[in-house]
């Protein structure tokens, strides 16, 4: 199976897959990523020796987050469910999944490191979800971020906007393992070679599921609600607007506060 936006690797003879997001130098999460990355995860729902999935950018940074021209009033409303659906099916699915983040992690980039089972992170990991700058908010974030982290990391990192490193995230266990530039590779290898390898692959899909069906549920239980608010009640707004066309203008939004 070919991918144009995907590249992948395996290593440990197969038991571990590595998907880099084949975009550099910011891996934006186009419609068409996001359509790849579906693909390949229905692809490896079927039982195998697979015991995890890395996901990871090319380049320096994991990934800036989804295309802001795939966020303006003519297009919001096919990319937006595609990428609710990419982060749902994440969520439930059965091969433990690792974020290998670098550099900038934002705004939906941010949001499908969430999703995965594990996150690691060097020192040059940078967090946010800037939606709001540009008058509009990240729907995952939402409904994940107060359920990870509790209610008031999520206002710093929603409604704030607010950057943080992957030691503010470690407090709030989100983070697996930190290192240095260097040495993301190794730690997320020794990891899996101590915790997941030894195990048996179908014995980890079933314990994976049930680990997973809390957060799963939550987020299914939520984010059609606020899916909804987006496309329907915040994409009537002016600044809303306002905020994506400046963005892609180079200029300061005019807020009209409606």
């Amino acid at each position: 199976m070919s991918y144009l936006t995907l590249t992948l690797s395996e290593r440990f003879d197969g038991q571990l897959l590595e998907v880099t997001l084949a975009s550099p130098p910011a891996n934006i999460l186009t419609a068409a990523m996001m359509q790849e990355l579906r693909k390949l995860l229905a692809a490896e729902r079927a039982p195998s020796r697979r015991k995890g999935i890395v996901i990871r950018g090319a380049g320096a940074h994991f990934c800036y987050g989804a295309s802001v021209a795939e966020h303006t009033a003519d297009e919001v409303g096919q990319m937006l469910p595609v990428f609710h659906a990419l982060i749902g099916e994440l969520l439930e699915h059965p091969v433990a999944t690792v974020a290998q983040v670098s550099g900038r992690c934002l705004g939906g980039g941010f949001e499908l490191a969430l999703a995965c089972t594990f996150l690691f992170a060097d020192d040059t990991a940078r967090f946010a979800v800037p939606e709001i700058t540009l008058g509009v908010f990240p729907p995952v974030a939402a409904v994940l971020l107060p359920q990870m982290t509790g209610a008031a990391l999520a206002a710093r990192l929603v409604l704030a906007a607010e950057t943080v490193d992957a030691a503010a995230l470690e407090q709030f266990g989100l983070v697996t393992g930190r290192t240095a530039p260097d040495g993301l590779k190794a730690a997320i290898d020794a990891y899996f070679a101590k915790n997941l390898q030894p195990r048996s692959a179908s014995s980890l899909r079933c314990a994976h599921r049930v680990t997973r069906a809390t957060v799963a549920g939550h987020y299914r239980a939520r984010i059609g609600a606020a899916e909804a608010l987006y496309l329907d009640e915040l994409m009537a707004t002016g600044d809303a607007n306002e905020g994506i066309t400046a963005f892609l203008a180079r200029r300061a939004p005019q807020w009209r506060d409606a």
